[in-house]
């Protein structure tokens, strides 16, 4: 029976074993693959990326072409990624600027702002009151119209009757401003997840699983992308070892939790972890041992140990941490590497996790579909042997990746990559 006689739900049980026999390091029927993009399939379709991060439903459009054209064995829904323009309009958000918005090009990807959101001292407020510091100093630094929640009090020290005298706060014009704003959020936000999730459903429908059910970072990457700043994340390492440790251990207890939080909504285990700062032109081995991979490996134990299978993504070249991160549980990971020699990971780690990847992207982006099959034929051959193998790009499909180079990706694993 080929594919076009199955039902839906006797494909997606199929893709799920597929998928899950070769994350568990057992011999599957053929090579998984996966399909990761940001504006491609949007693109493929004619949109602009102003229009990707705005027009929902045609967002939905876009992929449900691709995915049909393509038939991966799991796919990343974009809208999560992507459709928050209207949203992070309402909030006059800081830390990007995006396709039409602050001056970008309507056609060009959003732009991550490395800025300071935390300052050097204020890792003891941060870790004896995460919460009352993301509320009145993180939240209104990351947007404008948030501002006004700086006046808001110290929830701990409101208890009695100070409960009752604490809600004049509330009555404070600019924070009923900034609340009806977060309301205002809310509710397109609500739109949002509303049109991802019946695609999803859809999706399912037609036999196809998502990818991953939740998304998460190293606490080391929170600190430096999203607290101090990489100038401050970097420096703090030297000047303030102590603090970056206590906070970081802080961080490893929310992250999973929220995890497995969000994970719990949607069908599936495998949930993701995208790194920044662990590969190798940032911090050397030592600084790696002592900094990032401690906290990090905490993160993936306490997944593991919750039944799901962290997809970590080891952005740029992560070749001299290899024998260092092997120390996971053996069958419970997939680590995707973007540059690191993918054939030499299979030598140290082939027997520990699962390898994702890496046809590189500039292959997809400037090559030929022969020279796309060919790399595919060798990663089969070697990364696939035995199974542990899913085929992708080094960090998913380029925007700018030619359509036959794509195609032949997929195709030709499906076709060649069969295990007899």
């Amino acid at each position: 029976m080929n594919d076009q006689q199955k039902s839906g739900n006797e494909l997606l049980k199929e893709r799920e074993k597929r998928i899950y026999d070769t994350v568990e390091l057992r011999v599957p029927d053929r090579v998984p693959t996966f399909l990761f993009s940001t504006f491609w399939a949007a693109k493929q379709a004619g949109m602009t990326c102003e229009q990707a991060m705005y027009d929902y439903k045609g967002l939905s459009d876009a992929m449900r072409k691709a995915i049909l054209a393509l038939q991966p064995d799991a796919y990343v829904p974009c809208h999560l990624m992507l459709s928050l323009g209207p949203t992070m309009e309402i909030l006059d958000y800081k830390q990007l600027e995006w396709p039409g918005h602050g001056g970008l090009d309507p056609d060009v990807s959003f732009q991550y702002i490395d800025r300071e959101y935390m300052k050097s001292d204020e890792y003891d407020e941060f870790t004896s009151d995460p919460t009352g510091f993301y509320l009145r100093k993180y939240l209104p630094r990351l947007a404008s119209e948030l501002e006004p929640l700086a006046n808001l009090p110290e929830f701990p020290s409101v208890y009695f009757t100070r409960v009752m005298h604490s809600m004049a706060f509330l009555a404070d014009p600019s924070v009923r401003k900034a609340l009806e704003t977060m309301i205002k959020a809310g509710e397109e936000m609500q739109k949002m997840l509303g049109e991802a999730f019946s695609f999803i459903a859809e999706m399912e429908e037609l036999g196809f699983p998502v990818a991953n059910v939740a998304s998460g970072h190293a606490p080391f990457d929170v600190v430096s992308d999203y607290l101090r700043g990489s100038k401050g994340g970097m420096l703090d390492m030297f000047r303030h070892e102590d603090k970056i440790q206590e906070t970081m251990d802080v961080l490893t207890e929310f992250i999973p939790r929220n995890m497995m939080k969000t994970a719990s909504r949607l069908r599936g285990k495998i949930v993701f972890i995208p790194l920044h700062w662990g590969l190798d032109g940032f911090m050397s081995p030592d600084q790696f041992e002592k900094f990032f991979w401690p906290s990090l490996r905490q993160v993936i134990l306490t997944l593991v140990e919750n039944d799901y299978y962290p997809c970590v993504l080891w952005e740029g070249d992560c070749g001299t941490r290899l024998e260092t991160i092997a120390d996971v549980p053996a069958g419970k990971c997939i680590y995707w590497f973007e540059r690191t020699d993918v054939f030499k990971a299979k030598e140290v780690l082939g027997d520990r996790v699962c390898i994702r990847g890496s046809v590189p992207v500039s292959m997809m982006i400037t090559g030929t579909p022969d020279d796309v099959k060919e790399y595919c034929k060798k990663l089969i051959d070697v990364v696939g042997k035995d199974g542990g193998f899913i085929m992708d790009s080094g960090v998913g499909i380029p925007d700018e990746a030619k359509p036959e180079n794509v195609k032949m990706m997929f195709d030709y694993t499906r076709e060649y990559g069969v295990y007899s």
